[in-house]
C-alpha cells in the first residue's frame, strides 16, 4: 500500500494489518503517542466523510491501495494560537486609528485594518475548531473567565454592530466599539492564547 500524510509520501511497513480498518487503528494509536490526530481520510483518491468511515474499514489492503491522511498535532494547534495572538496584538495597536482614518476620508486604510481583523478572527475560529480535537487543550482555554464557545457567542453581536457601523460610515460608533468593546476583548484573547 501507499501512504501520504499531509501531502507527503511516507514509507510504511505493514505488520499484521490486512484491512484499512487495521491500518487506521494502528496509525491513530501511533499518532496519539505524538499528540496528533487524523482530520481527513482519502482512500484511493476519494475523500471519506466521517459518517462513511465504517464502510471502508473492512476494505482489504492491496499493493496499489493509496491512503491519504491529513493529520494535526496539539503542538501545531498551540503554535497556531500563538501566531493568532501576535496577529491580534498588531491589529489591536491599530484599532484606535480607525475612527480618525474614517473622519479624515481615509476609508481604504480603515478598511485594511478591518479586513485584517476579519481575517484574524476567521483564522482564530478555525484554530479553535481544531482545538476541539484535543479536549484538554480546548478545556483549558478561558478568555476573561469564559470558555471559547461562550466568548464567541458574546463577541459575535459586537462584531455585527461594528460591521453595520462601518457600512453606514458612523465613525463615532466605530471608534467607540473599537476602543471599548473590541480592543479589550482582543487583549483578553491575546493574554489567554499566550499562556498556552
Amino acid at each position: 500500500m501507499h501512504l501520504k500524510v499531509n501531502g507527503e509520501n511516507v514509507d510504511i511497513t505493514l505488520d499484521s494489518e490486512k484491512t484499512v480498518g487495521d491500518f487506521l487503528k494502528s496509525f491513530e494509536s501511533e499518532a496519539a503517542k505524538n499528540q496528533a490526530t487524523t482530520t481527513n481520510i482519502k482512500l484511493n483518491g476519494k475523500t471519506i466523510p466521517a459518517e462513511d468511515i465504517d464502510s471502508i474499514l473492512e476494505t482489504e489492503l492491496e499493493p496499489e491501495t493509496l491512503i491519504e491522511l491529513e493529520v494535526v498535532s496539539k503542538p501545531t494547534v498551540i503554535d497556531s494560537f500563538h501566531q493568532c495572538a501576535s496577529c491580534f496584538e498588531e491589529i489591536d495597536s491599530k484599532l484606535p486609528e480607525i475612527s480618525v482614518l474614517l473622519q479624515s476620508g481615509k476609508d481604504r486604510e480603515a478598511s485594511d485594518i478591518i479586513n485584517s481583523l476579519a481575517t484574524a478572527m476567521s483564522d482564530f475560529v478555525h484554530i479553535a475548531r481544531m482545538s476541539v480535537l484535543f479536549p484538554e487543550l480546548y478545556g483549558q482555554i478561558t478568555i476573561n473567565g469564559n470558555n471559547l464557545q461562550s466568548f464567541f457567542e458574546e463577541f459575535s453581536p459586537i462584531l455585527k454592530d461594528f460591521e453595520q457601523a462601518m457600512e453606514s460610515k458612523d465613525s463615532v460608533t466605530v471608534g467607540d466599539l473599537s476602543e471599548y468593546e473590541i480592543s479589550p476583548r482582543l487583549k483578553n484573547v491575546i493574554q489567554a492564547l499566550q499562556t498556552l
